[in-house]
């Protein structure tokens, strides 16, 4: 399995893409800027989009992708969401306002988009991935994911585990301590000047990120690749994640993470 960066940035600024990850050829997770980088021929290969929440910087090329490719493709395009995030795409988005509603166009029977309703826990299989949906604590309805491969053999491979949008969530570390993890990606979005700002809109600072961490098992070992960090501020988030000590989380000590940045064009091979 093949996961390719095409955005993981907070916003947008000169080489900064809103998060999304093409997943093999076929499956796009998060609908972020970073979408408009793919060629029409890999946007045409998308089958399959999973969105986390229906924030703009997780959905805003969703519906200019689909514009791209509508009419060279013969099936719709299936859209996977919680059922807030489907609820808020139909009122803001395709509500023939803002765009089409792709989801009725051409025909009702035969649509450019379908979508597929999820629910936190939820587990799915597309084209020999395993998803998992994970719990997210966010401002609107939101869900983490772990995709998995799963070989000839029927094994599952290694996990890539992602977040989301999300604050305090033990319920999503409890979740991945049982998970064959190959790899977590994790949301900062602020620094720790701007924690007050970071809990409001239920968002990680780096002081609130190492007290997360300490909940990972002490046997456990992975890459931890931080996304999400605004433009301006992601020099000073990854200089003070690098400066994690154990005044800002007591239990930190008992594992050295290897917390690497996320950066655009980046690929993982799992």
């Amino acid at each position: 399995m093949k996961v390719r960066v095409l955005g993981c940035s907070g916003s947008i600024a000169a080489n900064c893409r809103t998060t999304s990850f093409l997943i093999d050829h076929d499956v796009l997770l998060e609908a972020g800027t970073g979408v408009g980088d793919l060629t029409l021929h890999e946007m045409r290969s998308i089958d399959h989009v999973i969105l986390s929440h229906s924030h703009l910087d997780h959905i805003a090329a969703l519906p200019l992708m689909v514009d791209a490719v509508a009419s060279s493709r013969t099936t719709p395009i299936t859209v996977y969401a919680l059922a807030g995030t489907i609820a808020a795409l139909q009122m803001h988005i395709f509500n023939n306002v803002i765009w089409p509603d792709f989801s009725r166009i051409p025909t009702v029977a035969m649509p450019f988009i379908r979508f597929q309703e999820i629910h936190i826990g939820q587990t799915f299989t597309i084209n020999n991935k395993h998803i998992e949906v994970l719990p997210a604590i966010h401002t609107v309805a939101a869900a983490g994911f772990s995709v998995s491969a799963i070989n000839p053999d029927n094994h599952q491979g290694k996990c890539w585990v992602y977040t989301g949008d999300t604050e305090r969530n033990p319920a999503f570390w409890e979740r991945l301590n049982q998970l064959n993890v190959g790899m977590l990606v994790i949301e900062t979005a602020f620094s720790n000047r701007e924690k007050d700002l970071a809990h409001r809109s239920l968002h990680l600072a780096p002081s609130v990120l190492a007290d997360e961490l300490a909940f990972i098992e002490e046997s456990r070992s992975f890459p931890i690749y931080i996304t999400h960090t605004k433009p301006a501020e992601t020099e000073l988030i990854m200089a003070e994640i690098q400066q994690f000590d154990h005044s800002q989380s007591p239990n930190l000590h008992r594992m050295v993470h290897d917390i690497r940045r996320m950066c655009i064009g980046q690929e993982f091979h799992l």
